[in-house]
């Protein structure tokens, strides 16, 4: 065998080897979020690690999500609202760190959503149907709901209170 022909046997083995590893990664490639983008739910948190040198964070809509700064160059993300924003991180100086994008999505439980008409109510099903406030839910299922845990944490703190007088 020449070395010319050898040469392009190798050429085409190897060629070959490289298209069946990204064939079978192809669906991993797709289906994972870009390195840029942090995916976090509504109303859950998720820990990010940046750079120690982290100073001052700067979240583009806070309404969609929170980051708060911990020490060591943590920070937490936390979704309050449907949609993506980012997020810019600086040091003293105020150079950018980091640049990245937060997408935040629904819930992951089983959510049940019944519609009155116009008036929306949600309820997370897990094992039992209980009322779960959700974004878009109707004005006065909101305001129920938000009330009644208002009042039982009322109740709790009052009543850790009474025990913590009781026991001095």
């Amino acid at each position: 065998m020449s070395f010319g022909s050898l040469r392009t046997r190798l050429c085409a083995i190897s060629c070959f080897r490289s298209l069946t590893i990204g064939i079978l990664l192809w669906p991993a490639a797709v289906l994972a979020e870009p390195a840029d983008t942090i995916g976090v739910n509504v109303d859950q948190a998720k820990i990010v690690k940046l750079p120690d040198r982290v100073a001052t964070i700067v979240v583009g809509n806070p309404l969609i999500a929170d980051v708060t700064l911990q020490t060591g160059g943590i920070v937490v993300v936390t979704g309050k609202g449907y949609g993506s924003t980012n997020f810019i991180a600086m040091d003293r100086r105020g150079e950018v760190l980091v640049d990245r994008t937060i997408q935040v999505q629904g819930p992951t439980d089983q959510l049940v959503t019944i519609y009155r008409g116009a008036e929306r109510e949600s309820y997370s099903c897990l094992p039992q149907c209980q009322r779960r406030v959700t974004l878009g839910d109707g004005d006065a299922y909101f305001k129920a709901s938000i009330d009644q845990s208002s009042s039982m944490n009322t109740q709790a703190t009052n009543s850790a209170a009474a025990s913590g007088k009781s026991s001095n």
